[in-house]
């Protein structure tokens, strides 16, 4: 069994002073793909290379203490692809690849934050452009090899997916043209099909349980007044694979919870 966890640290150098080394530790995920590192390389060196013996792989962004992305892996990759060849948001940090290839199989895992856009209209609009530019993305990466794409995707896609859907179809986040966009990528009509969310897939009607993000305001946490944010989306042919999953609410590391799926396969 192959063990996936993702989580938004909102800062590593936080999240590590709230335990979250101990918490990988103990529950020991094969492979952990965190987001919001900010930090820079140097800050990494020496402190943050390993974390409970997994070991990290990074693409920062180019302004400190902002965005970056990591995945930690008990198992060495056969490749690190750093960025996704986008020219706008590559200095972002927001997309690293670990690939484990072997002759039978070409399998990649990828930790992506996607944009926020609820600071204003110019970001909204960055948003778009990097929606449109993963879409492309993924797909033509989709006809290439399989993949887990874990992240904090910024977007909760259905009106089941985050506590107050009524009143925030016109905050980003919960857009119709966010949620088009997911809806897009999950149901494209190329002949294999679009991507698998991978937690609908094992639990679609689930609703208070889902939530992955709350806000720091209002007693949100207190009250579960929360969006779920955060995603595996993989290939079908990996997603077929997945057999439990569990969003871990009781931690407190970030304004994030951490989501992990077991998939029956090994590296």
């Amino acid at each position: 069994m192959f063990k996936l966890t993702s989580l938004n640290l909102n800062g590593i150098r936080s999240a590590t002073t709230k335990g979250v080394e101990s918490w990988i530790a103990a529950t020991a995920p094969d492979c952990i793909c965190v987001q919001e590192v900010k930090a820079q390389a140097a800050d990494i060196a020496g402190r943050f290379e390993v974390l409970a013996e997994l070991r990290g792989h990074f693409h920062f962004a180019e302004k400190k203490g902002y965005s970056g992305v990591g995945i930690y892996s008990r198992h060495e990759p056969s490749d690190v692809v750093v960025g996704f060849g986008s020219h706008e948001f590559d200095a972002e940090g927001r997309y690293v690849e670990a690939r484990f290839d072997t002759p039978a199989r070409k399998l990649s895992i990828i930790s992506s934050y996607f944009p926020s856009g609820s600071s204003g209209e110019l970001r909204q609009s960055a948003k778009f452009r990097f929606l449109a530019e993963m879409h492309t993305h993924l797909m033509r990466m989709k006809g290439e090899r399989e993949f887990v794409l874990c992240g904090d995707i910024n977007i909760a896609h259905q009106n089941n997916d985050l506590k107050n859907w009524r009143s925030n179809q016109k905050n980003s986040g919960f857009t119709p043209e966010e949620r088009a966009w997911m809806t897009a990528l999950l149901h494209t009509t190329e002949p294999t099909g679009g991507l698998i969310d991978v937690y609908r897939h094992l639990c679609p009607d689930t609703t208070d349980a889902c939530y992955t993000w709350w806000s720091n305001r209002g007693q949100a946490y207190a009250k579960n007044v929360g969006w779920r944010l955060d995603y595996h989306l993989a290939t079908p042919a990996t997603a077929a694979l997945a057999r439990a999953e569990h969003i871990y609410k009781d931690v407190k590391f970030s304004d994030h919870a951490p989501i992990t799926v077991d998939y029956e396969f090994t590296l």
